[in-house]
């Protein structure tokens, strides 16, 4: 049986939003023709990653559904906002 890459799975999602290094890595093997995934750049260093901060933000910010589930904790969507200072 063969096993779903890491970035669908609780392995390779961070905890605190988005996902980990082996998430990435994953992904990057999964999609060889895509330019590959880069960690989150809340406090941006350059303007390259100043840009991709303010892209995502926008990008994810307008998506679609609720901050918090029904128990009242923050969905993935929160949590990435949130990992990247959005």
């Amino acid at each position: 049986m063969a096993k779903t890459p890491a970035w669908t799975r609780k392995e390779g999602k961070d905890p605190k939003g988005g996902l980990n290094a082996a998430g990435r890595a994953s992904y990057n093997k999964a999609n060889p023709g895509k330019p590959g995934l880069k960690p989150p750049a809340p406090n941006p260093k350059t303007k390259a990653d100043a840009g991709r901060r303010a892209s995502f933000c926008a990008r994810m910010g307008g998506m679609p559904g609720p901050m918090k589930d029904e128990k009242g904790k923050p969905t993935r969507k929160a949590l990435s906002l949130k990992a990247w200072n959005c």
